[in-house]
């Protein structure tokens, strides 16, 4: 496989930008392989491609530095795409960086204008953890032409509680919501909240296909458990998984598994 670190400047967040990018190659894991069981690789077409978020604190490098997505990526035969979101919760800021902008079309016309990727929906998508759980289902929902499906893992899927909850964290919260959101405490219903974002993808029949995991020991437990209660009053088709764990890499090592298998089965 290849495993590729990219820097140029990107014009919507007005300074140069780090870019991690795995290629999946068919004899390029260090493994003896059969030819039975050697995948295609469809350069020509492009490759299927994940956009893969990290959450608070995080950045480009997490996901290469703590789990063996590079492995996942051969197996699965998908390209992977990661970049930096600093903490803003993947948006357009209020006062700061245009990361919304950024992720749903500046990324993806660099990284298809020179890696071999499919430029089509049904290969394009998005994954991530914590606050880029959530912001895998705001790209997808906002985005729903763009991305076929979305999956969160321990996301930090209402905003409103999240806020509520790290205003007065000590040692003060890793978001600056007085930068990130006008009305930080009233994102009820505004293009930031994934129910509101749901709602109006179902009305017009394109939603993505959805994921989420959580761990039952996570601190985002209730958040998770209570987005299913309302997808499935609406008879969402949403998969969701739980299981024992905590809010850390030792989940989301065991569950982007999951999501890969979900997103391409074997």
């Amino acid at each position: 496989m290849a495993s590729m670190n990219c820097h140029y400047y990107s014009f919507s967040l007005k300074r140069t930008v780090d870019v991690n990018v795995i290629i999946p190659t068919p004899e390029g894991n260090e493994q003896i392989t059969s030819e039975e069981t050697k995948k295609a690789y469809p350069y020509d077409t492009g490759l299927p491609v994940l956009y893969l978020l990290h959450g608070a604190y995080g950045d480009y490098s997490s996901w290469m530095r703590f789990s063996n997505i590079e492995r996942y990526a051969q197996k699965h035969c998908v390209a992977v795409v990661m970049a930096s979101a600093d903490n803003s919760f993947y948006q357009d800021m209020y006062l700061g960086n245009n990361y919304f902008t950024f992720f749903t079309e500046e990324l993806p016309a660099f990284v298809k204008s020179i890696f071999p990727i499919s430029k089509r929906r049904e290969d394009t998508f998005v994954a991530g953890l914590s606050m880029g759980g959530y912001g895998a289902w705001f790209l997808g929902l906002s985005k729903p032409e763009q991305y076929a499906k979305a999956a969160s893992l321990s996301g930090a899927l209402d905003i409103e509680m999240t806020y509520e909850r790290t205003k007065n964290e000590e040692g003060g919260s890793p978001f600056r919501w007085d930068l990130i959101f006008k009305n930080p405490a009233d994102v009820k219903g505004s293009d930031a909240d994934l129910i509101t974002l749901y709602d109006r993808c179902e009305k017009a029949g394109n939603l993505p296909e959805l994921y989420f995991a959580c761990g039952t020991e996570d601190f985002v437990y209730d958040m998770n458990a209570v987005m299913k209660a309302q997808l499935d009053a609406r008879g969402s088709k949403a998969v969701y998984v739980e299981g024992p764990g905590n809010h850390d890499w030792d989940f989301w090592e065991a569950y982007i598994q999951k999501v890969l298998q979900w997103m391409l089965p074997l």
